[in-house]
């Protein structure tokens, strides 16, 4: 993958991804400040300190994290 296509995902109103590897590893990018990008290298951070460095040639797909739903609310009978 472009490198560029993941620089792009960053612009404008982030929204959170993964970053998807040949292998189908997945790996969260909850906050710009998770991920560093070269034209050489893909670095993501997870919150405990840890780092993967993806070469961008395994990199195959963003894919989006959506929203977690807190608990459903329930309606009063009536």
């Amino acid at each position: 993958m472009n490198v560029e296509r993941i620089r792009e995902k960053m612009k404008g109103g982030f929204r959170p991804f993964s970053v998807v590897t040949s292998s189908g590893d997945k790996y969260p990018v909850p906050h710009p400040e998770f991920i560093m990008i070269t034209p050489r290298t893909v670095v993501v951070a997870n919150d405990r300190g840890g780092v993967v460095t993806l070469d961008p040639v395994h990199v195959v797909g963003l894919e989006d994290i959506l929203p977690k739903k807190g608990p459903a609310k329930r309606r009063a009978k009536k």
